[in-house]
């Protein structure tokens, strides 16, 4: 009785994670195969190395930012897909299935999803500010504040995911080792465990949302009324004459918007669910992958990791000097490469 309470209640958790579902890591290996993670893994790191190198035309500011953002998808590409997805699925029995590491792995798992959230309200805070507030923005758009904002929900964000240690058990002992993890019923059922729920979605899905829209929304309305009184002030007769601050404005809000949108696109499906299957108390895995509660889970699972990854295009997309960056890292190795041998057929 223990085992199917404990199975629904993880059914029905979203941060709950069944470490023995073969069926889910397989869905997702089939879906994302173990080479394409790698790539996306490497267009991460790339995106990281670019933006620190400082010359991709951004301020110090929104570079510490988009590093913080592409930081937090590596390390969800890193440990929530090819650690717990990729490596679990093909090394069921290594030492990534004691019960210490797999705490430890499921942790760093809800740690990462929410860095990579709140990295994106970070980032979306600050435009709004810069924006917006233009008496505002020279105090808090600086790079010392960006660092400071990036340390305190760090800290906060890997505080509060400690309760993920005693959200679950070991399965069972073997040769005296604590082997599996599966979700501690007397937590999970326990006021405070219920309540933990409850904040952990509102703090990962409702809130963020809501922040997000509520940024890019006034950030609409702030730009569109002081589109409206530029083009007054500046008459008829110098409207083909080019505005600087505007073209800044607008690539500045470009950049803002897909990423704020692609965020809120593939996460979407994720929260719709949750919502649904919440509201509904009903569970979204009962063995029928056909059910449309199930496809729909799952999907949104898929794409809220392809999340992590689409930044990397969003910043070639929009950013000049970001491509210009990009290729040369990409050219990095083999001009290193095309030296070593000309060093090498130089006569001694």
């Amino acid at each position: 009785m223990r085992n199917t309470k404990g199975q629904e209640l993880s059914e029905r958790t979203p941060w709950i994670y069944d470490v023995k579902t073969k069926e889910k890591l397989a869905t997702t290996h089939q879906v994302c195969p173990p080479n394409s993670q790698v790539e996306l893994t490497q267009a991460n790191l790339m995106t990281i190395v670019a933006l620190l190198r400082g010359n991709c035309g951004l301020s110090k500011c929104i570079s510490i930012y988009m590093v913080a953002m592409a930081t937090g998808d590596l390390l969800v590409m890193i440990i929530n897909v090819m650690v717990y997805y990729i490596f679990s699925y093909h090394f069921p029995h290594s030492f990534l299935s004691h019960t210490p590491v797999c705490k430890f792995i499921l942790h760093q798992t809800a740690v990462n999803l929410d860095l990579a959230v709140w990295f994106t309200v970070s980032f979306t805070f600050d435009r709004f500010v810069i924006i917006c507030y233009q008496t505002f923005k020279t105090k808090y758009c600086t790079e010392r504040t960006a660092v400071l904002v990036i340390t305190m929900f760090s800290i906060l964000i890997f505080i509060k995911n400690i309760p993920m240690f005693f959200a679950y058990e070991s399965e069972q002992m073997i040769n005296k080792l604590f082997w599996g993890c599966r979700a501690n019923l007397a937590f999970v059922s326990s006021p405070f465990g219920a309540a933990y729920i409850w904040f952990h979605s509102i703090w990962r899905v409702w809130l963020p949302f809501t922040l997000i829209v509520l940024f890019n929304s006034l950030t609409v309305r702030r730009v569109l009324v002081a589109s409206r009184a530029r083009r007054r002030l500046r008459g008829h007769s110098s409207e083909n004459q080019s505005d600087s601050e505007m073209e800044n404005r607008r690539k500045s809000i470009i950049l803002l918007f897909t990423i704020s949108g692609s965020f809120i696109l593939f996460w979407l499906t994720d929260n719709v669910s949750l919502l649904t299957t919440r509201l509904s108390n009903t569970t979204y895995y009962r063995g029928d992958r056909t059910a449309p509660a199930y496809i729909a889970t799952e999907t949104g699972a898929m794409m809220k990791l392809l999340n992590s990854c689409i930044n990397t295009f969003i910043y070639a997309a929009t950013q000049r000097k970001f491509r210009e960056e990009l290729k040369k890292a990409l050219k990095c190795p083999w001009t290193l490469i095309e030296g070593l041998f000309k060093n090498e057929a130089k006569p001694i």
